[in-house]
């Protein structure tokens, strides 16, 4: 039987004000998620619950995943949004725990970072699943911060290299701006038709030993790094992905490393039978779960 280590606190950010390609939504998600996570925390019995995939019982506390409602976004006023989010995983970290935070578009992986990088010290990483880089500096179109641009502002940060960063699942056609920024500054990726070739635990060996100097791990998960067969209610369509169950597998082996994660650009108003927030539900469950456990 496992030790208890750690405990969450889940936050949602129904913020999609940045979300300038692809379909808004994603604001609906935190509550639809909620929906979807109260069955799932209710097999939690006397602080135990039993992993089906391990055939043994976890201790997992009583105080596993505590809901601590919604960041105080301003849905016309992007900075003050990322402010809140900021504050509020600054103070899930401040109190010992670990902050799961429900958005929203991916705009809100800048903000997230922040928190964590604000919070703790020495050299922050980040673990990037997403279908797209999300590196761009600005445009007309979208300005400086967008869902197209928050792992680029992220690693203006000063304690987030690009060599303690390494982005998952990310396919298809990108700018060619961004390509050139991510080869000027060593930040690399593993294609999700890599990931797909060399499988969920290789995948995140690869991950680990990329971060393995930063003291700590941010782990940010778009949920279109996952394909939309099996996340149709996702901001943008990218066919390719990733399965839920290899999903579902790195997020656990993950966990028990990270000091916090987002799970991002969940749609439910392109959702089929709420299967994206879900699978969303359970990959926050999961980390929490897994996470709790000694590495």
């Amino acid at each position: 039987m496992t030790t208890n280590t750690r405990q969450f606190d889940l936050w949602g950010i129904p913020f999609d004000g940045e979300a300038t390609l692809g379909w808004p939504g994603s604001r609906y998600a935190p509550a639809k998620v909620r929906e979807c996570a109260r069955w799932i925390n209710m097999r939690i019995q006397q602080g135990k619950v039993y992993c089906l995939e391990t055939d043994s019982e976890m201790t997992v506390g009583e105080q596993l995943l505590v809901d601590r409602g919604d960041v105080a976004v301003v849905p016309s006023y992007t900075l003050k949004t990322f402010a809140a989010t900021r504050t509020s995983v600054m103070a899930s970290i401040a109190a010992g725990r670990v902050p799961i935070m429900i958005g929203g578009d991916d705009s809100l992986l800048f903000p997230v970072a922040q928190g964590v990088h604000d919070a703790l010290p020495g050299r922050i990483g980040i673990i990037h699943f997403d279908a797209h880089l999300d590196l761009m500096d600005e445009s007309d179109m979208q300005g400086r911060h967008s869902q197209s641009s928050g792992m680029r502002r992220s690693l203006e940060l000063e304690r987030i290299a690009p060599t303690d960063c390494i982005q998952l699942c990310e396919r298809h056609f990108n700018f060619p701006a961004s390509g050139k920024f991510k080869h000027d500054n060593d930040l690399i990726h593993l294609s999700a038709r890599e990931v797909l070739k060399i499988g969920p635990e290789e995948t995140v060996r690869r991950a680990l030993e990329r971060v393995k100097n930063a003291d700590h791990i941010f782990l940010s998960f778009d949920i279109d790094s996952v394909d939309p067969a099996y996340a149709p209610g996702a901001g943008a369509h990218e066919p390719g992905g990733i399965t839920s169950d290899q999903a579902l597998q790195m997020v656990s082996m993950l966990a028990p490393h990270c000091a916090a994660m987002a799970i991002t650009e969940v749609n439910p108003t392109k959702d089929v039978g709420d299967m994206t927030s879900t699978l969303a539900a359970y990959l926050a469950f999961t980390f929490a779960v897994y996470g709790s456990q000694n590495p």
